[in-house]
């Protein structure tokens, strides 16, 4: 489960419109959701608020053996206009499930953020800033996020400890998004690291629709007609992607690189849901693929299948989630389909087994968004697990229950029979 720092700045990036999910770093996003998720570890209280659309803060309260915490505070020059309440949280945004990734679109264009006053441009970039300090340990760690321009993120994130070479590092990273493709710059002060990433996706350029113009004019009468537009948006089913990330070390003269595929349906995808990934890291030998699957409307599955070519070493991995529905939403859906079942056949029109009134078949388009609304449904919970090739289990179920929102995990290992019982935790957050 995220935490409300992380809401907030995930917040930050949709309202500025900026696409996480272009990335070569968001590949493998949908298969990390399912199978890798953190496990609470002791007892853990966040109390977190929004008194601001433009400023947020949380407390942390563990204890994991000993006693500790940590203060943070966050300030946003976007305003965001978003529920802060436990209550009134979408639990879709905050526990990580299947990702339903959306089609690229085009950027915006340069000048479209011009704002002029008296012949000076006075508009401003939206700037995300944010401090967390960890107590009793006395370490911080603080991160600047800056909107350069339309298609351009600059993120500097700088850790303080001692337990660093030289009491600190610090990252920076500068993404660019241009809809059809994506790359990112990055350098870490740890042995002066440099590293380049990239991500290409496959059919349509999102940007042309804006470039060119149409072939035809258009006249005001075939304006009235259907159809009528020369060049009307596609909206492909799936969506072919493919990366590398190259990185080197000036300091300890090392490097890597990984490249990797991603196919993914889009919500004009009329059957099931499903995302296939495979990535190489030549250097090390590795290869990994994975596959997820949204098998009904609550129940997701996912695997993931390792094997490196030096070692001949492989392992398996698997999970799923299942959400569980509120019955009151449950029992309030179905009075309203056999009202308007009812309607409709006092009306004249036909309803057939498919659901169709009147004879109409739907679109994909509306198939599909009739699969997004169904999934924004009221929801209590959703219960998480995994399992490996050595019986090696994971549970997690994530919720809400009156006005908090909690997480409670444990694992085991069957491998084991002298300690099977691996650990257990309990995290609890409380928003306002």
């Amino acid at each position: 489960m995220l935490t409300f720092m992380d809401y907030i700045q995930t917040a930050f990036h949709t309202s500025s419109q900026w696409n996480q999910d272009n990335s070569y770093s968001f590949l493998t996003s949908t298969a990390q959701s399912l199978l890798d998720f953190e496990i609470p570890r002791g007892l853990r209280l966040h109390v977190s608020s929004l008194p601001s659309p433009n400023l947020a803060s949380s407390y942390t309260l563990s204890t994991t053996g000993l006693l500790d915490g940590s203060i943070s505070y966050l300030y946003s020059s976007l305003p965001l206009s978003i529920p802060s309440a436990s209550t009134s949280l979408d639990l879709h945004d905050f526990i990580r499930g299947y990702r339903h990734l959306v089609p690229p679109r085009a950027p915006e264009e340069a000048w479209w953020w011009e704002v002029w006053h008296r012949g000076k441009r006075v508009d401003r970039r939206d700037v995300l800033l944010y401090g967390r300090i960890f107590l009793p340990r006395n370490s911080l760690e603080a991160l600047y996020l800056r909107r350069l321009t339309p298609t351009r993120v600059l993120k500097i994130s700088a850790v303080s400890d001692a337990a660093f070479p030289n009491g600190a590092s610090v990252l920076g990273v500068v993404q660019n998004d241009h809809g059809k493709f994506s790359t990112e710059y990055l350098y870490s002060s740890d042995s002066a690291l440099l590293g380049v990433r990239g991500l290409y996706n496959f059919g349509p350029d999102p940007r042309e629709r804006l470039s060119t113009p149409p072939s035809i004019p258009p006249s005001p009468i075939s304006s009235l007609l259907p159809h009528s537009d020369p060049n009307p948006p596609t909206t492909p089913p799936g969506l072919f992607s493919a990366g590398a990330e190259l990185y080197y070390g000036i300091l300890n003269k090392s490097g890597g690189i990984s490249t990797g595929l991603r196919f993914t349906t889009l919500p004009s995808h009329t059957s099931f849901p499903y995302t296939m990934t495979l990535t190489l890291n030549p250097l090390m030998g590795n290869l990994s693929s994975t596959y997820a699957v949204k098998a009904g409307r609550h129940l997701a599955l996912c695997s993931r299948f390792d094997f490196n070519f030096y070692s001949y070493e492989s392992g398996v991995l698997v999970g799923c989630e299942l959400w569980r529905m509120n019955k009151y939403s449950k029992e309030v859906e179905w009075a309203r389909k056999r009202m308007l079942d009812a309607s409709s056949v006092s009306s004249g029109q036909k309803v057939g087994m498919s659901g169709v009134v009147g004879g109409e078949i739907p679109s994909p388009l509306d198939v599909a968004k009739r699969r997004l609304d169904d999934e924004d449904e009221d929801v209590t919970g959703v219960l998480k697990a995994r399992v490996d090739q050595n019986w090696r289990f994971g549970l997690l179920w994530e919720g809400r229950f009156k006005e908090v929102l909690f997480s409670v995990g444990a694992s085991l290992d069957l491998g084991k029979r002298e300690q099977i019982f691996g650990g257990f935790g309990v995290e609890v957050q409380y928003s306002s």
